[in-house]
């Protein structure tokens, strides 16, 4: 039997052996892995499923870990929601053996036309960082509507639609807004050096130029050499970077190391890039965080 036949037997003898009173069943569930899905998947469902959400506000998705309690979570779920690609290191073992167990998964990544690395270590492997292009954050929550109107049982698939498609247009609005801005600053002045190779889809999207990252792979557990640090400095004294753009999640010492050993005149800005902030933070949400990250990199670019 299916795990959800089971449980709608199970459902049924409990109302004919009046184990149950008048209540409604539970909703349905959607386990998000990362908290940056887990904000779209909530616009997108509103009150037609519960969305638990495994990955903490300032939390770091290559090493986070989750609970027993939440692997059990995921592997009775209705569907699970993670963002793939190599991403959540510490999680994917957990969305495998709830995929064993029949429960549906949905790789987001893998299926909104991902990149790859172009430099470093992980020249060649697919970028699992999709959400710094809006564009293709509107893809995938077209494609996430899709998937809970034909996984998760009991939603109202008109409603969720709708929903998604409102929730796009204004990711389309975003996309629009940053064009705009990043547009305004001499291309001379678009280049980037971060703590990791994280925004190679915003680069893409609105012409920038990552002349270097600190730790030369796309996760955040490598660590760089001597040799990385030294062509690192020389690409930030060449393009004369202002800035090196740190996550928040990830302490900025590296960053701050390397400007003052290599005796670089940079500033050292916190983005969020990896994750949202808490509730009450600058960046609670998808659409604050994006905002959040062009302001402090404009700021830095044109000072």
């Amino acid at each position: 039997m299916t795990r959800r036949l089971l449980a709608a037997l199970a459902a049924t003898a409990a109302l004919l052996t009046g184990t149950v009173a008048c209540t409604s069943p539970d909703r349905a569930t959607i386990v998000v892995t990362t908290n940056i899905l887990g904000d779209i998947v909530t616009e997108i469902t509103g009150d037609q499923a519960r969305v638990s959400v495994l990955m903490k506000p300032d939390a770091d998705p290559h090493s986070f870990a989750v609970s027993a309690r939440e692997a059990h979570t995921m592997q009775t779920a209705d569907l699970v929601v993670y963002n793939g690609l190599g991403l959540e290191e510490g999680v994917l073992r957990h969305v495998e053996a709830a995929r064993s167990e029949g429960v549906p998964t949905l790789e987001v990544g893998a299926r909104v036309a991902p990149m790859e690395y172009r430099d470093g270590d992980a020249a060649g492997l697919p970028d699992p960082h999709f959400w710094t292009d809006p564009a293709r954050v509107v893809a995938a929550v077209e494609l996430l509507a899709d998937q809970i109107a034909e996984h998760v049982d009991g939603v109202d698939a008109a409603a969720v639609r709708q929903r998604a498609q409102a929730y796009a247009g204004e990711v389309g609005e975003l996309d629009a807004e940053l064009e705009r801005r990043f547009a305004a600053i001499p291309a001379s002045r678009r280049v980037l050096v971060t703590n990791h190779h994280v925004f190679g889809y915003l680069a893409d999207r609105y012409g920038l130029r990552v002349i270097g990252t600190i730790i030369p792979s796309g996760t955040t557990l490598a660590s760089p050499s001597a040799a990385d640090l030294a062509e690192l400095a020389t690409a930030v004294r060449t393009h004369r970077a202002p800035a090196i753009f740190a996550d928040t999640s990830q302490p900025a010492r590296l960053a701050e190391v390397l400007a003052a050993e290599a005796g670089l005149d940079v500033r050292v800005v916190a983005l969020y890039s990896e994750s949202l902030s808490a509730a009450d933070g600058e960046a609670a949400s998808y659409l604050a965080m994006m905002r959040f990250n062009t302001d402090a990199i404009l700021g830095a670019l044109a000072s």
